[in-house]
């Protein structure tokens, strides 16, 4: 999985980073190595949203794109919110893969 992380009126310091990098660790096991994911972290400048900080991430795996965003009151909440989030987005996507019913060949035996 390759990983980029950007910030928007954020600044993305080291320690974030291993932390974005810790959490995406359990979806590292289910997609593929040349998988790309983009997080966007930003924080909005509007004082009358209590909410501000925005955690939006994109995975291109194969034939599929999956896009989630989270927003919380401080950034790793929201991080996490949408770690959780991406979790369920891409075991379901491997469940699609593995099944695929309309591939089955029904075979006539006589």
């Amino acid at each position: 999985m390759r990983l980029q992380v950007k910030g928007k009126n954020v600044e993305i310091t080291p320690s974030l980073h291993t932390y974005i990098e810790t959490k995406l660790g359990k979806l590292d096991k289910q997609l593929a190595e040349q998988t790309q994911v983009e997080l966007e972290l930003s924080e909005e400048r509007n004082p009358s949203i209590s909410e501000n900080h925005v955690a939006e991430a994109t995975i291109f795996a194969k034939g599929v794109t999956l896009r989630a965003r989270e927003v919380a009151r401080e950034t790793r909440a929201a991080i996490d919110l949408l770690i959780d989030n991406l979790e369920r987005q891409v075991k379901r996507y491997r469940e699609k893969r593995t099944e695929e019913p309309r591939r089955r060949v029904a075979r006539h035996v006589e």
